[in-house]
C-alpha cells in the first residue's frame, strides 16, 4: 500500500508551473498544492518545488556529478525492473540518503542510490528529479513566489510570512508554521541562536553627499573590508560561526571561535563581523587568500598558522535572549561596544561633513580595504533586505574590455545572450584573453538590442554559447584583479559589471593584458602579498 502524495503530482505541478508565465497563476497552482499535503510532507515538498533539499543553512550537500547521472540515467533506460510509485517522502528520504553517504565506497553507494531513485521514476518525475539534483529547476519559482503562495495558501499577510522567513531562514519550517498555526503562529518566530538568519543588504553608492543626505544629514562610516561576512552564534562557550551564504564554517576558523570565547563578555549572543586574512605585516591579503581558509576541510592548524585572520565586528542582532532586529543601529553598536574589547569593532566615524568622511574613505583604502559602509543611526536590521538604511561606498576601477562571447540567459532572461565574456587583447599575438564574465549592468532594452548586435557578428555556437567577433567594446567596473588558473590570460575581475557600451572604441583601442597586469601588481601597495 503506497502511503503520503506521489511524487508524481509533484512533477505535473512542475510540469504546469513550466508551462506558465502567470505570476499569480503560479502561486495559485502552489498554494492549492500545499493544502493537499500532509503535514509532514510540506516542508519536503517547498524545497523540492524550488529545486533544493535542504534549507540554505544545512550543511548537507548531495555531491553527485552530472556525467554520474546521465551514465545512470541511460542505464536505466534499458532497466526492465517494475517501477515502485516514489512518494515525496521517500524523494526525500533518497535525498538525505545520498547526501549522508561518505568515507570510503560513497561514490559507489551514492551512485546506486540515485540508479534506485530513478529506476523507479517514470519519465516526467525522473525529469524534475534530475533538474533537482543538477540544481537547476528552471520553472520560475524561486524565494519570493514561494513566500506568496505560502501567505495565499495559509490565508495570512505576505508581509508577516516575508519577516518570518527573514528571522529563520528556513522555507519548508515556515511554510509548515504558516499552515499549520497561522498568523499566530508566525508571529512568534524570532531569531534563534544556531540557526542563520540572512544578512541585512546594502545599495551601492558613489557619491557621499547623497547619503548623508538619504540618512538625514548624519550619519555612521564604517571600513567596508575586503574579507568574509560572518554570523557568530554563541551560548555559553558554544560558538558556532556561519557564512553570508548561511554555511557553517565553524571548523574552519578554529582561530575566531577561540578569540569569541575568550574576549566576547556575553552568556549568549549573535553577532555580525568580517573576518580578514593579514599578512606578516598585518596588511589584508587579497580576497582570493581569505578563501582558502574558508574552503579548507583538512590540515586546519597548518592553515590557521600560514594565513592569520583579523576580526572586525560591526553589528549585534541577538543579546541576553533578546532579538535586537528592531533596534536602532547605533543601540546596537553601543550595546556591541560594551561587550567586546575596542581592537575587536570595525573602524567607525559618526559624521554630517562630506570632507571628514572622504578623508575616512582615503584611510579605509591606504590601510588595503574595499572602502566604507554608511549605516542610518536609526536603522532597524532587516534580514536579507537591500536598501538605503545601508549603503557600500567603493570606489571603482574601470577597464574597456571586449565582448568574445555569451551565454544564453535563463529565467527572466530567457531569450537574451546576457552573461557576456570579457577580454582583453594580448599585445604579442594581438589575441583577446578572457579575464571575466559578467551579466550585471545593462537595462532590459540594452539587453534585447546586444542579443541582436551580438548574433550579427557570431563566428561559431555551443548549447549555451554564443563565439562572436571581437569588436563590441565595453566600459567594466571592477572591484579586484585576481590570479586565475580557469582563464589563459591568468587573470579574474571580480565584481564586474558593465557601465558603458563604447561605440566609441575599437577593439585596438581596448585594455591589454600588460595594463591588467600592471593594476593587479599595484594592488599590493596597500595589500600584503601571500607567498605562493
Amino acid at each position: 500500500m503506497m502511503e503520503g502524495t506521489p511524487f508524481l503530482q509533484l512533477a505535473n505541478l512542475c510540469q504546469k508551473l513550466e508551462e506558465t508565465t502567470k505570476r499569480k497563476e503560479k502561486t495559485r497552482l502552489i498554494s492549492s498544492f500545499l493544502l493537499r499535503l500532509n503535514e509532514e510532507e510540506i516542508a519536503p515538498a517547498v524545497y523540492l518545488i524550488v529545486g533544493t533539499v535542504f534549507p540554505e543553512w544545512d550543511p548537507r550537500v548531495l555531491e553527485i556529478g552530472g556525467r554520474t547521472v546521465w551514465k545512470i540515467i541511460d542505464k536505466s533506460k534499458q532497466a526492465t525492473l517494475i517501477p515502485k510509485p516514489l512518494t515525496i517522502l521517500r524523494v526525500r528520504k533518497y535525498f538525505e540518503d545520498i547526501a549522508a553517504a561518505s568515507g570510503k565506497g560513497s561514490r559507489k553507494r551514492k551512485e546506486n542510490l540515485v540508479e534506485s531513485l530513478l529506476s523507479q521514476a517514470s519519465p516526467i518525475e525522473a525529469e524534475y528529479l534530475v533538474r533537482i539534483m543538477f540544481g537547476e529547476m528552471r520553472i520560475g519559482v524561486v524565494e519570493g513566489m514561494m513566500l506568496e503562495a505560502i501567505a495565499e495558501a495559509a490565508r495570512v499577510d505576505l508581509e508577516l510570512v516575508r519577516r518570518s522567513y527573514m528571522l529563520l531562514g528556513d522555507l519548508g519550517e515556515i511554510a509548515l508554521t504558516a499552515l499549520k498555526r497561522g498568523e499566530e503562529g508566525l508571529r512568534h518566530v524570532s531569531v534563534q541562536l544556531f540557526k542563520p538568519i540572512k544578512p541585512m543588504l546594502a545599495e551601492m553608492s558613489y557619491n557621499i553627499s547623497e547619503v548623508i543626505a538619504s540618512h538625514g544629514g548624519k550619519t555612521a562610516f564604517e571600513y567596508k573590508f575586503d574579507g568574509a561576512r560572518i554570523q557568530i552564534h554563541k551560548k555559553d562557550q558554544q560558538v558556532r560561526i556561519f557564512s553570508r551564504r548561511l554555511t557553517d564554517v565553524t571548523d574552519s576558523l578554529p582561530d575566531i571561535v577561540e578569540l569569541v570565547k575568550s574576549k566576547i563578555e556575553a552568556k549568549d549572543a549573535l553577532l555580525e563581523g568580517e573576518v580578514v586574512a593579514v599578512g606578516t605585516d598585518g596588511k589584508p591579503l587579497p580576497f582570493q587568500d581569505l578563501m582558502r581558509r574558508f574552503r579548507r576541510v583538512h590540515k586546519i592548524e597548518e592553515m590557521v598558522k600560514e594565513i592569520p585572520l583579523k576580526l572586525h565586528l560591526f553589528d549585534a542582532i541577538y543579546f541576553d535572549g533578546k532579538s535586537l532586529i528592531d533596534t536602532p543601529y547605533e543601540e546596537r553598536w553601543s550595546l556591541l561596544s560594551k561587550i567586546c574589547e575596542s581592537h575587536l569593532l570595525a573602524e567607525r566615524i559618526v559624521t554630517s561633513h562630506v570632507s571628514e568622511a572622504e578623508f575616512f574613505l582615503k584611510r579605509a583604502m591606504e590601510a588595503g580595504h574595499e572602502g566604507l559602509m554608511a549605516k542610518a543611526l536609526n536603522s532597524n536590521y532587516t534580514p536579507g533586505v537591500r536598501g538605503k538604511k545601508w549603503f557600500k561606498i567603493k570606489p571603482a576601477d574601470y577597464l574597456d574590455l571586449v565582448i568574445v562571447a555569451a551565454d544564453w540567459g535563463y529565467g527572466r532572461r530567457t531569450g537574451w545572450l546576457s552573461n557576456y565574456h570579457l577580454a582583453a587583447r594580448d599585445e604579442k599575438t594581438g589575441e583577446f584573453l578572457v579575464v571575466g564574465k559578467t551579466f550585471k549592468g545593462l537595462t532590459d532594452e540594452e539587453f534585447t538590442e546586444m542579443t541582436k548586435r551580438l548574433q550579427e557578428i557570431k563566428t561559431s555556437e555551443s548549447q549555451y554559447t554564443v563565439y562572436v567577433k571581437p569588436s563590441v567594446v565595453v566600459e567594466i567596473a571592477y572591484n579586484e584583479i585576481q590570479k586565475s588558473p580557469h582563464y589563459k590570460s591568468g587573470f579574474a575581475l571580480r565584481f564586474a559589471r558593465i557601465t558603458r557600451i563604447r561605440g566609441d572604441k575599437s577593439p585596438q583601442e581596448a585594455d591589454t593584458i600588460t595594463r591588467i597586469k600592471q593594476l593587479y601588481e599595484k594592488q599590493f601597495e596597500h595589500k600584503a602579498r601571500q607567498d605562493s
